[in-house]
């Protein structure tokens, strides 16, 4: 098997590998490093996370699961920092060394930083990935004054999501229009019009000379003199290839790595893809390019023939607040071109096509983008439009006629323009596969997998392949995984009505397309047959996530962390002996303090970690578990002058009680004993404050990427009542809730109103806190399980090796 590393863990090179495994599974042995921390997600959706339409763990595109079933060993958090292109290795900075046959360089790209003075303070950022993102939210919680340099397409979607924030948002742009190079002076002043409506406040035609401030950022100063006021900066203005490494390497590089018609660099087999590539001097920012380059990528690198890659004509949308624009092509018209204009100030629409010879050579379209495929066809196959008039022109195929329309397309008409999906290949798939739902269609074809503008057209190619089949509420609903059909309500149904008891069994009876399942709806299905038969149902370990698989959580070098339990953060000095003997006799790499209040052992190897947590003794601290992980106390009334109750105390109670207890995702709680919150009890799942005479209870909270505050659900007098209540608010979360969907999500979709209406009726809360009781009542140590079982050992954690010629 020949051995095939890349360079980079972005959307581009993971769009790539895709192609690869479905050209030539077995072909490869697969090592990816990626920069980041995280598995593969979508940039795309970075400014919908900012704008706080959606959460980090929804646009993560390829979950740990999906390269582990892909047998590819994925190294995050590593960068490489050296190609010998003679000995054909690379070397990443924790200093490994993995050889290859073939090497693909996919490192994308990083934000322009304007070299100006003061561009490396505090405060200053970029917007290019979820670190940024973070950066940006956390900067809205102590500044409420942002400037966002750059007005084009980034730059104002950042600006949007700064808006949510709840900051004040200053758009700097050099030129006099918003988004030249998509818009004309009509469409760009509409648009600016719209936002500044919405609060946005632009200076234009201002250059930054200087960003002003100590070591953090307090304004910018401008060409002309003039200063204005900022603690966050975010430089939209453009990006830059990251091609350090290619250059380091002896690889031609330019403005990016250049590589040919088939994307190979002048190293042969070494090859570039996506943002960091240059091809026929134009590197390409938009992912639609990117994906066409990886499809061409993998046939070469496969050996297969394929047609060479001859550049991209892009066109590019955007929506911000509510703003429909498409633009491509020309934008601009000369003494060359005629333009058809229409504009409607009263509905906020315009639109203009750039006619050149009879061929349409530009779109700009304000408000109303439904014509956008219909012309974008047009003007990349060049079709002649004499002797159609400004009406047919722009009369929508996709509107509101639906699938008459949609029969007139032809099959290689681009309906994904992000994934580069046709007509024709979605009907193919609908055909072959047998698919019934919009969910079933792009995860079979990833149209829709990127921005998603494209639903609407590709839902009314579906009813109009389907014909009389087509059930609209059906196919409209979101099914649990491309697998099957049903949502999560009607899987739940159905295990009901039919009693069925294993997930194979579920799969089989309710007809999944995949009789496998994926990695998506299998530990579902485990997590809601638990959650039905309570303590009957015997879990299913190999359907559950990698982590819950082996009871630890894998780190980026392939070896895991240990973390016992510590209840409410209490410890005793006989169990940190034991921590530091076992650190010591397994040369554990690092110990670490967590911000749950406990002690982490990290770098543990898989086969140790039997004996490890059987020299520590000590119940799992279950840190990579959809369960309760921690409930962080302050020391209270016990210690701290300020308590006003025993926070430590009813922490451990809580921790005790719940510890183990499955839920649909990771649940954490907070104990202060007053208003002073040490315990961050406002940012957690479930809060309590002291307060004179009883306990408030939060609900709802959440920390890190999407942080949102916890609201108040009751106040009550006594720990019996926090106990009850608490009971039956996570029984009810575990039995409405989705799968992987937080408490913070879950209360916003339910309401806070609805669930107080649910627990004020002391009949639910009892009927909840008694299934709460018995599904408690089947839990046990997993160490304590695994210890002693030898199959579980020998099959989760036990080092086969196989000798060949034996």
């Amino acid at each position: 098997m020949k051995k095939l590393v890349m360079i980079g863990n972005g959307m581009a090179g993971i769009r790539t590998i895709e192609e690869i495994l479905k050209l030539a599974p077995e072909q490869f042995k697969i090592t990816i490093f990626g920069k980041e921390p995280y598995p593969n997600y979508n940039r795309i959706k970075l400014s919908n996370i900012l704008q706080g339409d959606t959460s980090f763990e929804e646009i993560i595109m390829n979950p740990l699961d999906w390269y582990q079933e892909n047998h590819i060993q994925l190294y995050t958090g590593e960068a490489v920092t050296t190609i010998d292109v003679e000995a054909k290795h690379v070397i990443s900075d924790q200093g490994r060394v993995v050889e290859f046959d073939e090497l693909i360089i996919a490192t994308g790209s990083k934000s322009f930083i304007l070299p100006i003075p003061g561009a490396d303070k505090h405060g200053v950022t970029g917007f290019r990935d979820i670190q940024d993102c973070e950066m940006m939210i956390k900067s809205s919680e102590n500044d409420k004054k942002a400037v966002v340099i750059g007005g084009g397409l980034l730059g104002l979607e950042a600006a949007r999501g700064l808006l949510n924030l709840g900051m004040q948002v200053d758009v700097v742009h050099l030129m006099p229009d918003l988004m030249e190079r998509q818009l004309d002076s009509i469409a760009s002043s509409m648009l600016k019009a719209e936002l500044e409506s919405q609060g946005m406040n632009f200076l234009m035609e201002k250059e930054t000379v200087e960003i002003l401030g100590d070591e953090r950022v307090t304004g910018l100063r401008f060409k002309d003199g003039s200063e204005i006021e900022a603690g966050l900066v975010v430089m939209a203005i453009g990006i830059k290839s990251n091609v350090k490494i290619a250059k380091n390497s002896g690889i031609y590089v330019n403005r990016g790595i250049v590589v040919n018609d088939f994307m190979e660099t002048s190293i042969p087999h070494i090859y570039a893809v996506g943002e960091c590539a240059e091809h026929r001097e134009i590197v390409y920012g938009l992912v639609a390019p990117l994906y066409e380059q990886g499809k061409v990528l993998a046939h070469k690198i496969c050996g297969l023939p394929v047609d060479p890659y001859k550049g991209s004509v892009t066109g590019t949308q955007l929506k911000v607040a509510g703003i429909d624009l498409y633009s491509a092509g020309e934008i601009v018209e000369d003494s060359s071109t005629k333009a058809i204009k229409v504009q409607n100030e009263f509905d906020g629409v315009y639109k203009k096509i750039l006619i050149r010879d009879q061929n349409i050579v530009g779109v700009v379209l304000y408000g109303d983008t439904k014509d956008s495929t219909k012309l974008f066809r047009m003007l990349t196959k060049k079709e002649d439009v004499s002797g159609m008039t400004s009406v047919s022109l722009l009369q929508s195929e996709t509107g509101e006629g639906g699938s008459g329309d949609v029969a007139s397309m032809p099959n290689d008409e681009l309906v994904c323009g992000c994934n580069g999906v046709t007509k024709g290949e979605i009907v193919e798939a609908i055909h072959k596969q047998g698919l019934t739902t919009l969910d079933q269609v792009s995860h079979c074809t990833n149209a829709g997998r990127s921005c998603g503008r494209c639903k609407p057209l590709v839902s009314q190619i579906l009813a109009h392949t389907l014909g009389d089949q087509f059930d609209a509420a059906a196919a409209a609903k979101t099914s649990i995984c491309g697998c099957t059909t049903l949502s999560r309500e009607e899987v739940v149904a159905e295990i009901k009505a039919k009693s069925l008891t294993t997930v194979k069994e579920v799969m089989n009876v309710l007809g999944w397309n995949n009789e496998e399942g994926c990695t998506k709806c299998r530990p579902a299905i485990n997590y809601y047959l638990g959650m039905i038969y309570k303590d009957e149902y015997k879990d299913d370990r190999d359907s559950r996530l990698v982590n819950e698989k082996i009871h630890a959580n894998i780190q980026k070098d392939g070896t895991y962390s240990v973390v016992p339990r510590m209840y409410g953060g209490v410890t005793t000095a006989a169990d940190l002996k034991k921590i530091a003997e076992v650190a010591d006799k397994y040369d554990v790499p690092l110990v670490k303090l967590t911000g749950g209040q406990r002690i982490a052992l990290f770098g543990v190897k898989k086969e140790d970690l039997p004996n490890v947590w059987a020299d520590l003794d000590m119940p799992s601290g279950y840190a990579y578990g959809k369960t309760l992980r921690t409930v962080k106390t302050c020391v209270g009334a016990q210690f701290c002058r300020y308590g006003t109750q025993d926070s430590m105390a009813l922490g451990i109670a809580l921790e005790k009680k719940f510890e183990r207890l499955d839920t649909p995702h990771k649940v954490k709680m907070g104990v202060s004993a007053c208003p002073r919150n040490c315990s961050e009890a406002g940012i957690k799942d479930i809060g309590f404050v002291g307060i004179d005479g009883g306990w408030e209870i939060y609900v709802g909270g959440n920390g890190g990427v999407d942080l949102r505050p916890a609201d108040l659900l009751y106040t009550v007098k006594t720990e019996e009542e926090v106990m009850e209540i608490t009971g039956a608010y996570l029984q009810y979360y575990r039995e409405t809730a989705n799968y992987l969907e937080r408490t913070s999500k879950w209360l916003e979709r339910k309401g806070l109103d609805h669930v107080k209406e649910v627990l004020a009726n002391a009949e639910t809360r009892k009927a909840l806190n008694e299934r709460m009781d018995e599904t408690l009542k089947k839990y046990n140590d997993p160490w304590t399980e695994a210890i002693q079982n030898e199959e579980i050992k020998d099959q989760y954690y036990a080092k086969h090796t196989i000798k060949v010629g034996e």
